[in-house]
C-alpha cells in the first residue's frame, strides 16, 4: 500500500491565511506593517533563491519584507553594525542572517548579536538554550515547521520512537530536542553513525536533514513508519531529497515530497515567528 503523500503546501496556506488576519489586526491597531529584516552576504545560489521565494510569501502575506543584499567582501564589522542598527529599530520586528556566511565571518558572533527578541531563526545562543531546556522561544523555522506537520496529521509523536538523520544547528539538533519536548525517544544520527540502517528499521518516525541525495532507502523503512524529508540537494537543476521517494513511498505510511513539503511549512513558520516576535502570536 502506498504512502499518504503530506500536503505540506496545503496545510501551509491554511496556516498562512490564519495569520493574515493578525498581520491585518496588526496593521490597523498600529498603523504599521510588521516587518521583517533578512540579511544576506554573498550571492551563494541555494541562499539567494530561498530568500526571494520567502521575500514573495511574507509579502503576500502582508508583512514589509526588507532584504540587505551585501557584497562578499562585507567585513564582520559592517555586518555586526548593520545588525546593532536593527536591533535598535523599533519599525523591524524580526531580524534573519542567511547562513552560509563568507569564511572572514564568525557565525558565533553574528548568531550572538540579533538580538534575543528580534532572533526569528533561533541563531542567539540564549533562545537556543531555551529551546533545548524546553522554555518558551522564538523556535527554528524547519524544525517547527516539521513539528507542526507532525501534528497536524495528528501523528503520535508521544512514545514513538524517532530518528533524526543529521545534526546540525539549523535542522538536526533543534527537531530533536523539539521531539524529545513532546515525548518522543529520539535517536540522533549522523555521518559517523555505525548501522544506520538498524536504527532506522526500528524507527516509528524519520526525519532527514543532511543533503545527500536518496542516502535513506525503502530497506532502511520499516512498515508504516512516517517519514519527513528535509533535506534538499540540486541535482541536474532538480531539487531532490534525502530520501528514495519512489520506493520509501511504499512501505511508509505517510511522507513528505522534495520539493513542495517541508521548505513550503519553513517560511511561513518564519511568518508565524515574526508575529511572536511582535507580541501578538503563539
Amino acid at each position: 500500500m502506498a504512502a499518504l503523500i503530506i500536503d505540506c503546501k496545503s496545510i501551509a496556506k491554511n496556516i498562512r491565511e490564519e495569520l493574515k488576519v493578525k498581520i491585518r489586526e496588526y496593521e490597523d491597531k498600529n498603523g504599521q506593517k510588521l516587518c521583517l529584516a533578512t540579511i544576506i552576504v554573498g550571492g551563494d545560489p541555494a541562499s539567494v533563491s530561498y530568500v526571494r521565494n520567502k521575500e514573495k510569501v511574507c509579502i503576500e502575506a502582508g508583512l514589509k519584507s526588507i532584504t540587505y543584499e551585501l557584497p562578499e567582501s562585507t567585513s564582520e564589522k559592517e555586518l555586526l553594525d548593520l545588525i546593532k542598527k536593527l536591533n535598535d529599530d523599533e519599525t523591524v520586528h524580526g531580524i534573519l542572517v542567511q547562513v552560509p556566511l563568507p569564511k572572514h565571518i564568525d557565525e558565533d558572533k553574528i548568531a550572538n548579536a540579533i538580538a534575543v527578541n528580534k532572533d526569528v531563526d533561533c541563531f542567539n545562543p540564549i533562545n537556543a538554550g531555551k529551546l533545548y531546556r524546553g522554555e518558551r522561544c522564538l523556535m527554528p523555522c524547519t524544525p517547527k515547521g516539521i513539528l507542526r506537520i507532525l501534528k497536524e496529521m495528528q501523528i503520535e509523536i508521544k512514545g514513538a520512537r524517532a530518528a533524526v538523520v543529521g545534526r546540525s544547528n539549523i535542522v538536526g539538533k533543534p527537531v530533536a530536542a523539539l521531539m524529545l519536548h513532546n515525548d518522543a525517544t529520539v535517536t540522533i544520527c549522523h555521518s559517523k553513525t555505525k548501522n544506520l540502517k538498524d536504527i532506522l528499521i526500528e524507527s516509528d518516525i524519520v526525519i532527514s536533514a543532511v543533503g545527500k541525495p536518496k542516502l535513506i532507502t525503502a530497506d532502511m523503512i520499516k512498515e508504516g513508519a512516517v517519514v519527513i524529508d528535509a533535506g534538499t540537494t540540486l541535482v541536474e537543476g532538480k531539487l531532490v531529497g534525502d530520501v528514495d521517494f519512489e520506493n520509501v513511498a511504499k512501505k511508509a505510511s505517510m511522507i513528505t515530497p522534495v520539493p513542495g513539503g517541508v521548505g513550503s511549512m519553513t517560511t511561513t513558520m518564519l511568518i508565524e515567528n515574526v508575529l511572536e516576535a511582535a507580541g501578538i502570536y503563539g
